[in-house]
């Protein structure tokens, strides 16, 4: 079940703009209305991702027995 959306209008949202940041994070989606009229969404943005490091990829990928500038000369000879 999908969590419900704290909908707000533009006075409410000027009474709380000191706390927004706090309200979107408590709430996950906040919408703003204008006399009632859907007229924005405020959302939370996602976390980020760690990416790994290349130092980490690098090892996680197999050696290769002859090296990269081979493999590539023998491709574009193949040409």
């Amino acid at each position: 079940m999908g969590r419900v959306m704290k909908t707000l209008s533009i006075r409410e949202i000027r009474r709380e703009l000191a706390h927004l940041d706090e309200l979107v994070e408590s709430e996950g989606e906040v919408v703003v209305t204008r006399r009632g009229q859907r007229i924005a969404r405020l959302l939370p943005l996602r976390s980020k991702r760690q990416m790994p490091s290349h130092a980490e990829l690098r090892a996680s990928m197999p050696r290769l027995k002859k090296g990269s500038e081979k493999h590539l000369r023998a491709g574009r000879d193949e040409r």
